[in-house]
């Protein structure tokens, strides 16, 4: 820093000083804006570097820790550090191995005042590429300096100070936040409480989740496994911003809430507790951050879903290993009806809680799913698990789920166990379904419009919405109840971020046989000549050995009813659905999806449909004719502007092609680089940009064409150099929060603040 900018900047800190002294800094009003404008982004959820989590007071004063939560090597389960559950108050986080980023030492700054010193002292060359030899890799080892060593981490790694690799606090933000902190950094955060609206609810709602009576125990302890990772709102008479979490107290409803922190949701929490709805502290991130509604009328149907019917219990089942392992028969007395029209009615939010959910990395499960695929889901009335009482009872005893043990030495014969059991369901399913009717358009749900979704996956991370989005894809899931539940018990409810290798593997492993059972089950509606193209199709190369290995072979013969062609029979598929779905299909995708060659939403402006029209031409290309898609990261924002001032939010996803993804290692050796396609798409389609471009609307034309040309990375450098937002851009945190503010313009209850720890340096 230049000696002119030094004294600018003592100025400014001794004049900010001065007021903040006279008026006194609130850590609401002044320091919590700064962290939510330049620290969230990374510092949020279980992946923040050195777990200092920066969206409310409890995490700035809890402070850092060296241990990862992301380990999935670790030989030993590590002890659970989730913010405002695991401990409360910094003396109860320091037992737990945090240190203080907030206290200073003698003469010695707080530890946050230095690294944000480091940062401002070497500021980056505006929108130039991050120099070489920082590594911002996700995977990337945080050194989590402390008090004590971080005169030395300063000295070797004096371009590693904060916000790390992104341009920076100003003068101004940089003088308050070191005020703040030589004041003690005093802390006036209050949480906030339900509004009168909100509380009337709250009322009816806990009345319902804690009714007296073993079968209302039951019913309330499944409900409370489904909802526990919600973020639960008022559709009526709820304030916006205000979220709730259901979770078990030690105190009853009119009381404060004792939050029971168990290690899973369905472990045991003691003899008495009570289903409370606590409200949700701190910064909304997007990528935690799943909904679900809550409202009278939604009130009045779980009352007759559950209670409507003529069954009863006179006991309810203990917590134990067996119970936690399988849900079918923990709860067999509800009927499977009523718990799997429960899930079907918001079936969005089950697939995005184990699909995008606090993991917030997730690659031991993405891995297993192709990058792009569609869920469609079995009607109820055709589901036999839910209709045939004798299969439901032969069938449950084979549903349990691994992970319960963890010992690495009893790993695989645990899994060979639990995959014996799958394989006797599936040809136990087979013979059922095979004495069945054949199955029609009638077997797939078409109850609202959470019928049909589509899935990307970015890597290790992935996103969830309704409707049917992209080109048609390689593979399509066809969903029934003991599949959608083993999917939420063993990737939700049973899977454990802070457990160990054998665990970690064996939730892998079988979710591995759950998805193949997802893609089997949908070759049902194929006919019978090609089905066994598409499986070969699916599983190439190493993939029929993992056929032979471990799953089952269905070779069923039972014809379909849904009368497609045997050639193009998927494609077929998939022109029909649309055409039957589409008051269901929320989201219609005429840039994908292209008719008569009108590529565009008719919605909207000349110049963006002129602009849409432009980005058709980058999608339904396979890689092998279109080289830029090899430069495309996973998920690369457009923002394109209008004359008018307003703009428009394009993503564009790269679908890496796969020749399978049936192994858990070596996932690079199985790239099909050559049939990688892209997605574009109106809105943000994820929790995790990794770059973005900034557009005229009538540049959008020449974008393209440069695309087009790109043969090279140096190609695509030039094209990142004209329109690219770098994350030295003396702009980008409002390029970056303008994501942000579209997303509370265009869907205000599912926004929240971005996370850039994926930001990538091109």
């Amino acid at each position: 820093m230049s000696l002119r900018a030094r004294f600018t900047l003592l100025i400014a800190s001794l004049a900010f000083s001065a007021q903040a002294l006279a008026g006194g800094l609130s850590y609401t009003r002044d320091i919590q804006p700064i962290f939510t404008e330049k620290c969230v982004a990374c510092h949020a959820c279980y992946d923040s570097p050195c777990q200092l989590n920066l969206t409310a007071a409890e995490g700035a004063q809890r402070g850092a820790n060296k241990l990862p939560v992301y380990d999935g090597g670790r030989s030993k389960a590590q002890d659970p550090t989730r913010l405002f559950l695991d401990a409360q108050g910094a003396d109860a986080w320091r037992r737990k191995d945090f240190w203080s980023v907030l206290d200073g030492r003698g003469s010695q700054a707080a530890l946050m005042a230095r690294m944000i010193d480091l940062g401002h002292e070497h500021p980056l060359v505006p929108n130039a590429k991050i120099p070489d030899g920082l590594d911002l890799s996700i995977n990337r080892t945080n050194q989590c300096p402390t008090p004590d060593s971080i005169d030395d981490f300063a000295a070797k790694n004096p371009r590693s100070g904060m916000p790390f690799a992104v341009t920076g606090l100003s003068d101004k933000q940089l003088s308050t936040i070191k005020t703040w902190l030589a004041q003690g950094a005093p802390v006036d955060e209050k949480a906030w409480q339900p509004g009168a609206g909100e509380a009337a609810q709250i009322a009816d709602w806990e009345a319902f989740l804690n009714q007296p009576g073993a079968r209302q125990s039951l019913v309330q302890r499944w409900i409370y496994e489904h909802l526990f990772l919600a973020h639960l709102y008022f559709t009526e008479r709820g304030e916006p911003g205000h979220f709730f979490q259901l979770v078990r107290s030690r105190t009853p409803s009119g009381q404060p809430i004792d939050p029971i922190a168990t290690r899973r949701p369905n472990d045991d929490p003691g003899n008495t507790f009570y289903y409370r709805l606590w409200p949700i502290q701190g910064v909304i991130v997007h990528k935690t951050h799943i909904t679900y509604p809550l409202n009278e009328a939604r009130l009045k149907r779980n009352q007759e879903l559950f209670y409507g019917s003529d069954w009863n219990t006179d006991k309810v089942p203990g917590y134990g290993l067996q119970h936690r392992a399988n849900p079918f028969v923990t709860f067999e007395a509800i009927p499977a009806r009523a718990r799997y029209q429960f899930m079907l009615d918001n079936a969005e939010y089950f697939v995005r809680t184990f699909i995008r959910g606090p993991v917030c990395r997730g690659q031991i499960a993405t891995d297993v799913i192709r990058d792009n695929f569609w869920a469609l889901f079995q009607d109820p009335d055709h589901d036999l698990y839910v209709t045939d009482p004798k299969f439901q009872h032969q069938a449950s005893p084979l549903l349990a789920l691994p992970g319960q043990i963890d010992d690495v030495g009893a790993m695989l014969s645990q899994w060979r166990s639990y995959r014996d059991k799958r394989n006797q369901y599936e040809e136990l399913r087979q013979d059922v379904y095979d004495d069945a009717p054949t199955p029609t358009w009638a077997d797939i749900w078409a109850g609202n419009d959470n019928a049909v979704l589509s899935i990307f996956r970015q890597y290790d991370s992935a996103s969830v919405r309704k409707g049917l989005i992209g080109g048609v894809p390689q593979t399509i899931w066809w969903l029934d109840y003991p599949l959608l539940e083993r999917t939420y018990y063993g990737l939700v409810v049973n899977f454990d971020v802070f457990g160990n290798v054998a665990h970690q593997a064996q939730t892998r492993l079988y979710f591995d046989l759950i998805r193949n059972g997802a893609e089997q089950n949908f070759l049902r509606l194929m006919p019978v000549g090609a089905r066994k193209k598409l499986l070969d199709d699916w599983y190439q190369n190493s993939g029929k050995i993992k056929m032979w290995a471990d799953y089952y072979s269905n070779d069923s013969d039972q014809p379909t009813g849904l009368f497609l062609p045997e050639k193009g029979a998927k494609l077929a598929f998939a022109k029909q659905l649309l055409k039957n779905y589409v008051a269901l299909n929320a989201r219609p995708d005429p840039i994908n999806l292209c008719e008569n060659g009108a590529c565009y939403r008719n919605t909207v402006a000349a110049p963006l449909q002129d602009a849409e029209q432009a980005f058709s031409r980058l999608v339904s290309r396979p890689a092998a004719g279109l080289p830029v898609i090899d430069q495309f990261p996973e998920a690369t924002i457009l923002r394109v502007e209008l004359p008018d001032g307003e703009r428009e939010i394009y993503t564009v996803l790269r679908n890496r092609a796969h020749s399978n993804v049936a192994f858990i290692a070596g996932e690079s050796l199985r790239y099909q680089p050559g049939l990688d396609t892209l997605t574009i798409y109106p809105g943000v389609l994820s929790s995790y940009p990794n770059f973005m471009f900034n557009l005229k609307a009538a540049e959008v034309s020449d974008f393209v064409a440069a695309l087009e040309q790109v043969k090279s990375a140096a190609d695509f450098e030039k094209v990142a150099d004209r329109w690219g937002i770098r994350r030295s851009h003396p702009q980008f945190w409002f390029y970056f929060h303008d994501l942000d503010a579209y997303l509370r313009e265009t869907e205000p209850v599912e926004a929240g603040v971005l996370d850039m720890n994926r930001y990538e340096n091109l």
